[in-house]
């Protein structure tokens, strides 16, 4: 079995749980969101004091110590770090942003696009776009610097903590905050939501999973490994959501959105951008740091501040639309992350290829 099928029924897989998840209790066209799910978690760590989005999510967990299974049992857990992490906070902070203009992460938008929300597909525009910036970074030598080689305790840090929630959300202590309404008092049993985020952290390390990744190598390098993996969540959480009637096509009444089709677009753009700039999503940084990677440590710490700062500062959206102050962060995050991403490429790159462009003209 060649790695490309591999993808596609890892993706099948991801897609389908992620979908039935809903089913067993998660928020609709929710089933697994990554960006919503940190934000839950920092809702319920009381980082923020929006009611309705409070509840440490077992699914973040569970992906974690699922990749962090994997990535001991094949060898490849392995402490690095260094590679500009304030940047990485800041990128990560404005991702999240970026995604709570919109309400949902790359994996969201497939899956809402999969339970026929149409307001998904200005999102997954937005993505694409945001990846296109990156590219052109890319190609200009955008780099945040070499991770280098760390002590063991370093790579433990994100499991550790990882643990300390799953302990947290079992034992229910006093100080933990708990959604009574909204899609923060929606949630599967503890125990299957636990088990589904293992299995997706176990598949998507093995894979390299990554909701924007895929668009990158797509555009960038005419891969469709990563975007196979892609197509295929979306095939896997349309027949589940086919099979149980939990298609429902349209704008209007969609759950946890809102049809502001300008601003899901540049939430999304700045998300895109951002992921690309970070090398993955949320759900790709999660397996990374599981993986001993103290970069995309930084990078998740950085989207959990970026939540709580969404929400005490009115920047997130509702079902009614952008928050007060979310279009002025979408538009101070593409600056930001245009200023990085111009700053920190490389001028030796540039250099090679301006004088690879100057012999090709002359040759001519």
């Amino acid at each position: 079995m060649n790695r490309k099928t591999i993808m596609i029924i890892a993706g099948l897989l991801v897609g389908s749980l992620a979908a039935y998840m809903s089913q067993l209790g998660n928020p609709a066209n929710m089933g697994v969101c990554i960006a919503c799910f940190y934000r839950d978690i920092a809702g319920a760590l009381g980082l923020h004091q929006a009611a309705v989005v409070q509840y440490l999510r077992p699914e973040i967990m569970g992906i974690a110590l699922g990749a962090l299974i994997a990535a001991l049992v094949f060898g490849e857990f392995r402490a690095r770090g260094g590679s500009s992490p304030l940047l990485r906070f800041l990128l990560g902070a404005f991702f999240m942003i970026g995604a709570l203009v919109f309400l949902g992460c790359p994996v969201r938008a497939v899956l809402r696009l999969a339970g026929g929300d149409l307001n998904a597909i200005a999102a997954l525009a937005g993505v694409v776009v945001g990846a296109l910036i990156g590219i052109y970074f890319l190609k200009r030598g955008f780099n945040l610097g070499r991770a280098n080689p760390g002590k063991a305790v370093a790579g433990w840090i994100m499991p550790i903590l990882m643990i300390g929630l799953l302990l947290l959300a079992i034992a229910k202590p006093a100080f933990i905050l708990y959604s009574e309404q909204g899609p923060g008092s929606m949630f599967a049993p503890l125990g299957i939501s636990l088990a589904v985020g293992l299995i997706i952290g176990f598949l998507a390390q093995r894979t390299r999973m990554c909701f924007v990744g895929g668009w990158r190598d797509l555009f960038l390098v005419k891969d469709t490994y990563l975007f196979s993996g892609i197509a295929a969540c979306f095939i896997g959480a349309v027949l589940v959501n086919a099979i149980t009637g939990s298609i429902n096509i349209g704008f209007e009444g969609q759950p946890v959105a809102h049809t502001n089709q300008l601003w899901s677009f540049l939430g999304m753009v700045l998300a895109g951008l951002t992921a690309t700039l970070l090398g993955g999503c949320p759900l790709r940084q999660t397996i990374l740091s599981s993986e001993g990677d103290t970069d995309a440590g930084i990078t998740i710490l950085g989207m959990i501040a970026g939540a709580a700062f969404a929400h005490n500062f009115t920047l997130a959206s509702s079902g009614a639309g952008p928050g007060s102050f979310g279009p002025v962060a979408v538009i101070i995050g593409l600056v930001f992350a245009c200023f990085v991403g111009f700053s920190m490429c490389d001028k030796l790159v540039l250099s090679a290829r301006k004088d690879t462009e100057a012999g090709a003209s002359i040759g001519q």
